[in-house]
C-alpha cells in the first residue's frame, strides 16, 4: 500500500467499480499494457484485489500473485494451466475433499491423478519414477487429520522427475509455514480461513516464483472467472492486521486444548500435530518451530450418535463446516469436507463417524475447556 500523506485515508478505500473510464483509446491501450498500471474491467483486476495481492506475495516472499473468488478457485487457476491431456497429476491422499472431487473430474478431460501417501517418501519416490508427472498437489498440513507434509524433500523428489509442486498451505498460512521458502513453485491458500479470520469472506491466493507460470495463472482467473470480488477483499486486508495475533493466539489455546483432551476419558484419540503421538511430531517440529497451528481432531468411540450429543450440549462451540474463525468451532469431517468420499476411502484416511474436527479460536482457554467438558460429559449419557 502506498505512503499515508496529509489528509489520507488510514483504512484503504473500498472501491466497487466493475468498469473504469479512460479519455480516449491510447489511455485504454496504456492501462492494458501497464504503463502506468491501471485497471478497465474488474474481473481483470482491481484496486481491493491488488492491494490485497501485493500484501499476500510479500508474506509469501512470492514473484506474482492472484486472489480468487475461492481456495477451490485458487486451486483450479493454479493447476489446470499447467496440465492437458494425456498428463498425470500426483496428488496426496490426504485432501480436501473438494479438491479430491475437482482432481477426478479432470479425468473427464483425460487427466489421470494418482493418489499417494506423500508421508511415505519411498513410495511417493517410486510413483514418481513410474511415470512423468505434470503436477503434485499437497497440504502442508491435511484436512482434517493434519499430516505434516515434509515438502522440502517432496519438492526434490518432484523437480528430479520434472513436475510442479503447488501446495495448499491453508491450515499453517503464512505466519507459520512458507512453501516457496522450501521448495514449492506455487503456493495456494483459501483466505476463508484463518486468514480471513471472521467467516464473513469467501477468497482464495495463489502465489509462485517462475514469473512466466504466474503471466498464465493470473490470465486464467480471469479466463475462468474465478476473480475475487473487491468486498471480500476490502474485509480481507483489514483481516491482515491481526493475523500475526490471531494465529499465535489460537495455536497456543489449540496446544492447550489439545492436551487437555488428551486426559479426558471420554476422548479415545486425540489428533495434533504438537503432541509427541502424532505420527508426524518429528516433522512439524522442525518445519513448524512456531508452531503446529490451530486445528486438531478428537475421536469420540459412540461414533455419530455421540457426536450429536456433544453437539447439542455444547452450543459455545458451534457446529460450523469450515475453520479459522476466530472464536472456536467444531466440524464433522465424515459429513461435511470428505461427505462425498467413499466410506473406502474416508476409512483410508482414518476419517470416522465419531470424528470430530476443531477449529481453535482466541477465546480465553478456561471458556474452551468449560465448553468441551459441557459437550463431552453429555457423550457418554
Amino acid at each position: 500500500m502506498p505512503a499515508h500523506g496529509p489528509g489520507s485515508p488510514l483504512v484503504p478505500p473500498l472501491v466497487p467499480s466493475a468498469v473504469y473510464t479512460f479519455p480516449d483509446l491510447d489511455a485504454l491501450d496504456a492501462a492494458y499494457a501497464s504503463t502506468p498500471p491501471g485497471f478497465v474491467y474488474a474481473r481483470d483486476g482491481h484496486p481491493n484485489a491488488a492491494a490485497l495481492t501485493d500484501q499476500l506475495n510479500a508474506l509469501h516472499a512470492a514473484r506474482w500473485g492472484a486472489v480468487c473468488a475461492s481456495g477451490m478457485g485458487a486451486i483450479s487457476a493454479a493447476v489446470l494451466p499447467r496440465v492437458r491431456g494425456g498428463d498425470r497429476i500426483v496428488a496426496s491422499d490426504k485432501l480436501y475433499g473438494k479438491t479430491n472431487k475437482l482432481f477426478r473430474e479432470l479425468e473427464r478431460f483425460g487427466v489421470r491423478t494418482e493418489f499417494v501417501d506423500v508421508c511415505d517418501l519411498p513410495a511417493l519416490t517410486d510413483c514418481l519414477n513410474r511415470e512423468r508427472a505434470a503436477v503434485v498437489f499437497v497440504e502442508t498440513i491435511s484436512n482434517p487429520l493434519c499430516r505434516v507434509c515434509d515438502l522440502p524433500a517432496v519438492a526434490e523428489a518432484a523437480h528430479r522427475s520434472g513436475a510442479t509442486v503447488i501446495v495448499d498451505n491453508t491450515f499453517a498460512s503464512p505466519v507459520l509455514f512458507r512453501p516457496l521458502d522450501h521448495g514449492a513453485d506455487v503456493v495456494m491458500e483459501s483466505l476463508t480461513k484463518i486468514i480471513g479470520g471472521h467467516s464473513d469472506v469467501t477468497l482464495g491466493y495463489l502465489g509462485g516464483t517462475d514469473a512466466e507460470f504466474g503471466k498464465t495463472a493470473v490470465a486464467a482467473v480471469s479466463t475462468f472467472g474465478v476473480n475475487a470480488n473487491p468486498f471480500d477483499c476490502w474485509l480481507t486486508l483489514r483481516s491482515l492486521e491481526t493475523l500475526d495475533l490471531r494465529v499465535d493466539f489460537a495455536a497456543d489455546n489449540a496446544t492447550e486444548v489439545a492436551d487437555w483432551l488428551a486426559t479426558r476419558p471420554e476422548v479415545s484419540r486425540v489428533v495434533f500435530p504438537g503432541r509427541p503421538d502424532h505420527p508426524d511430531a518429528a516433522v512439524a517440529a522442525r518445519l513448524l518451530p512456531r508452531g503446529p497451528g490451530h486445528m486438531l481432531c478428537l475421536e469420540l468411540p459412540g461414533g455419530r450418535p455421540a457426536v450429536n450429543r456433544f453437539m447439542r450440549a455444547a452450543p459455545g462451540i458451534p457446529f460450523a463446516p469450515s475453520l479459522g474463525h476466530t472464536g472456536t468451532t467444531c466440524s464433522h469431517p465424515y459429513t461435511t469436507s470428505h461427505r462425498y468420499e467413499t466410506g473406502e476411502a474416508k476409512a483410508g484416511q482414518g476419517i470416522t463417524p465419531g470424528l470430530v474436527r476443531l477449529s481453535v479460536g482466541c477465546e480465553p482457554l478456561a471458556r474452551i475447556t468449560a465448553e468441551l467438558e459441557r459437550g463431552l460429559l453429555a457423550t457418554t449419557g
